[in-house]
C-alpha cells in the first residue's frame, strides 16, 4: 500500500516555512531559465479591454447609425406625410403658367354697318435674357446660312430677320440679368407665326394683345374717343359704352417643363374669353364726313375758333352726324387732341336769337298772340320793368306782325310779345324744350348748361326779359338743335340718341328701349310755328342764305354772346333749320365761335347749313317738297 500523500512529503527541516535557495530548490534548464510555477493555487485578476476594442466600436457605430436612420425617417415622415401636400402644391405651382386671353372688343359701326372702330390681333415679343444664356446652337444654321452661335448672339441670328433688327443690336438687348425684356410691340400674326417656328419658346415668348384701329380716320374721330393700353374706353363713344364693348378676358393655366414647353398630359384649366358686343350707331358715315368737311371749310373761311354741326332725324331723335371742326384721327395718339370731348355737348353759350323760337311757342300755345298779331317796334324800347332793349341794327319804327318779329329777329318786338307771357310760363317752356337738362346722349363731359333760378321771383329785372330772346341762360349745341327738332316733330320732344342697337358674339341683335316722346306743344302750334320759321329763310328774313334748292326750309338765325373767363365777350354765330318744311325729316344746326368775317348767323352759318342739309337730303333719298310755301303777312 502506498503511503498517504502526507507521508511522502519531504522531512521538515529547520528552515521549513521559508523559501529554499534557488540553487538547491529548483534545477535550471539548459538556458538557465526558470520553470514556470504550477498554476494550482494561483489567484487570477480579470484582464481590462483596451479602449480601441472592436466590440466597443461596433456598439458606437450601431448607435450612431440608429440615430441617423431615425433622423431620416423623421424627415421622411415630415416631408411625405406632414408637408407632402403643401410641397407638392408648391412644386406644381412652380410649373404652372397662366396665359391671359384678351377679349375681342366689340366693333363700332355706323347705321349701315360701316366700321368706325375695330380691334385686330397683335403680339408683344418678350425675351428672357437669363434663360438665353443657356441657349446652344447645336449645329443649326440661320436664314443666311451661317452657323448659329451659342447664347444671345445665336438667338439674335434666328430672331433678327423676323423682327427686322440687326443681330448686334438685338443681341445687346438679350444680354443681362432680367427675366423680362420687351423686344417688339404690335407684331402682326404672320410674324408671330414665324417666331413660333424658330423653336425658341424657352427663351422668347409672344403675348397676344388687342389693338384698336379706326378705319374711318378723322370721320367721327372726336366723337368716337379712344382706348388705353388695357383696351378700356377713355373718351367719347368708347367710354360711354365701354361696359358693352369690353367683354371679359379669358385665361389658360397649364404646366410647363423647365425649358418652358407645355407638358401635354399635365393638368390644365381653361376659361374662354367672352367677346364684347358690337355697337351700331345712328351716325351715317357720309353725312358725318360732310358735316365735318363743311365746318372745317367754314372755320378756314371765316377765321372762327371752331365750328360745330349737328344733324338729327326729327322723327326718331337719332343723331346722324355730330361734328366738330378739326376732328382728330384716333389712330394718331401723338397728341392729346383725341382725348378732347365733343364740343357739341361740352361747349355752352347763350342761345341768342335761336331761343326766340321757345318764346314764340309759348306765345302761340298759351293763346297770348297769333302769327298776325300786330306790334309797333322801334329800334330801342323800355319795358315796363324799366329795362331798355334795342335791336341789332338801328332802324325806324316798324309795324311787324308776330311772324314778322320772328322773321326779322327783333329783340324789341320779342320782349313786347313776351309781356303777355307770365314769368313761370317762360320758365316752364324753357324746361319743356330741354334747357338746363342733360340731353341723354351719355357722352363724357356733357354740360347741362345754366338756367336762371327755379324760383322765378328771384329773377332780376333784366333776366326776366332777356330769356325771351335767348340771353340769361346757356345751352350746348345739341340742346339748341333739339328745340327745332321738337317743333318739326309736331311738338313732340324725342330724346336724342346715338345708339341704334347692339350685336353679340352669337349674332343676336338687340335694339335698346327708347323713352316715348314728350309732348311740349300741340300739333297745331308746331305747324304754325314751323310756318312762321319758313319766313326767316325768305327774302325778307335774316337767313336767305339757308335755302336748299328744291326743298322748303324753316329755321332761325342766332348771334349769341359768350362771356370770356378773363373778361370781355365773343360770339357764337348760328343757324338751325329744318327740311323739308312741308314734311320735316332732318334738323341741321351749325355753330361757329368767334368768326372774324361776320358775327351774324345768317351770314356765316346759314350757307354751311344749306351745304350740309342739301347733302343730307340727297344722301338719305328724301324727295323734294311738293307743296309751295304760303307766305305769311310780316308787316301791317
Amino acid at each position: 500500500m502506498q503511503a498517504p500523500p502526507a507521508a511522502r512529503r519531504a522531512p521538515s527541516s529547520p528552515n521549513a516555512g521559508t523559501r529554499p535557495a534557488a540553487a538547491s530548490a529548483r534545477p535550471r534548464g539548459a538556458a538557465g531559465a526558470r520553470r514556470p510555477a504550477p498554476l494550482e493555487g494561483r489567484r487570477f485578476t480579470p484582464m481590462r479591454r483596451a479602449p480601441g476594442s472592436p466590440e466597443l466600436r461596433q456598439r458606437w457605430l450601431i448607435g450612431v447609425t440608429a440615430v441617423i436612420v431615425l433622423v431620416f425617417v423623421a424627415r421622411l415622415v415630415q416631408v411625405q406625410v406632414i408637408q407632402g401636400p403643401a410641397l407638392a402644391a408648391d412644386a406644381q405651382a412652380s410649373r404652372l403658367a397662366t396665359a391671359v386671353t384678351p377679349a375681342h372688343r366689340g366693333d363700332i359701326t355706323d347705321s349701315a354697318g360701316v366700321v368706325l372702330a375695330t380691334s385686330v390681333d397683335r403680339y408683344t415679343v418678350i425675351a428672357d435674357p437669363v434663360a438665353i444664356q443657356s441657349f446652344r446652337g447645336h449645329g443649326r444654321v440661320d436664314s443666311r446660312g451661317r452657323a448659329v452661335q451659342n447664347g444671345a448672339l445665336g438667338v439674335a441670328q434666328l430672331l433678327g430677320p423676323v423682327l427686322d433688327m440687326p443681330d448686334a443690336e438685338l443681341a445687346a438687348k438679350l444680354v443681362g440679368e432680367s427675366r423680362y425684356v420687351v423686344l417688339a410691340k404690335d407684331v402682326v400674326p404672320r410674324a408671330q407665326r414665324a417666331i413660333a417656328e424658330l423653336g425658341l419658346r424657352a427663351y422668347i415668348r409672344t403675348d397676344l394683345v388687342s389693338k384698336r384701329t379706326y378705319p374711318a380716320g378723322t370721320v367721327g374721330g372726336g366723337l368716337l374717343g379712344f382706348v388705353n393700353g388695357e383696351q378700356a374706353g377713355q373718351a367719347g363713344v368708347e367710354a360711354a359704352y365701354d361696359d358693352v364693348l369690353a367683354g371679359s378676358a379669358g385665361s389658360e393655366t397649364y404646366e410647363r417643363s423647365r425649358d418652358g414647353l407645355r407638358i401635354p398630359a399635365a393638368e390644365q384649366e381653361y376659361t374662354p374669353a367672352v367677346p364684347g358686343d358690337d355697337i351700331h350707331l345712328t351716325l351715317v358715315h357720309d353725312v358725318q364726313w360732310k358735316a365735318q368737311d363743311a365746318v372745317d371749310a367754314a372755320v378756314r373761311k371765316t377765321g372762327a375758333a371752331y365750328g360745330i354741326a349737328v344733324v338729327q332725324d326729327v322723327r326718331t331723335g337719332e343723331v346722324i352726324a355730330l361734328a366738330d371742326s378739326g376732328a382728330p384721327d384716333p389712330n394718331d395718339r401723338s397728341t392729346a387732341a383725341v382725348a378732347k370731348p365733343s364740343q357739341a355737348v361740352t361747349a355752352v353759350f347763350e342761345p341768342g336769337s335761336t331761343g326766340k323760337v321757345v318764346t314764340m311757342a309759348a306765345a302761340l300755345e298759351t293763346g297770348a298772340w297769333q302769327p298776325d298779331s300786330q306790334f309797333t317796334v322801334p329800334y330801342r324800347w323800355t319795358a315796363p320793368s324799366g329795362q331798355t332793349f334795342s335791336d341789332s341794327h338801328e332802324h325806324a319804327v316798324e309795324h311787324l306782325t308776330l311772324a314778322g318779329v320772328l322773321a326779322e329777329s327783333s329783340n324789341v318786338g320779342t320782349v313786347m310779345a313776351g309781356e303777355g307771357i307770365p314769368l313761370q310760363t317762360r320758365q316752364d317752356y324753357l324746361e319743356k324744350f330741354g334747357f338746363g337738362q342733360l340731353t341723354g346722349l351719355g357722352l363724357p363731359g356733357e354740360s347741362a348748361g345754366l338756367m336762371p333760378p327755379d324760383d322765378v321771383t328771384k329773377w332780376d329785372l333784366r333776366t326776366r326779359d332777356t330769356v325771351l330772346f335767348g340771353q340769361g341762360l346757356s345751352a350746348n349745341a345739341m340742346q339748341v338743335t333739339g328745340v327745332f327738332s321738337t317743333v318739326a316733330n309736331g311738338g313732340i320732344r324725342m330724346a336724342p340718341t346715338l345708339l341704334a342697337g347692339t350685336t353679340d358674339a352669337d349674332g343676336e341683335e338687340s335694339v335698346p328701349d327708347r323713352p316715348a316722346g314728350e309732348r311740349v306743344i300741340s300739333t297745331g302750334t308746331a305747324d304754325t310755328l314751323l310756318h312762321m320759321m319758313e319766313a326767316v329763310t325768305g327774302e325778307e328774313g335774316t337767313a336767305a342764305n339757308a335755302k336748299v334748292p328744291g326743298y322748303r326750309v324753316a329755321g332761325k338765325t342766332g348771334t349769341a354772346q359768350m362771356w370770356l373767363e378773363g373778361g370781355g365777350q365773343t360770339y357764337m354765330a348760328s343757324f338751325v333749320g329744318v327740311a323739308p318744311a312741308d314734311d320735316p325729316r332732318y334738323t341741321v344746326g351749325v355753330f361757329l365761335r368767334s368768326p372774324h368775317s361776320s358775327i351774324y348767323g345768317g351770314v356765316v352759318a346759314a350757307p354751311v347749313f344749306s351745304d350740309i342739309m342739301s347733302f343730307t337730303l340727297q344722301t338719305m333719298d328724301v324727295p323734294p317738297s311738293e307743296e309751295k310755301y304760303r307766305p305769311l303777312k310780316l308787316t301791317w
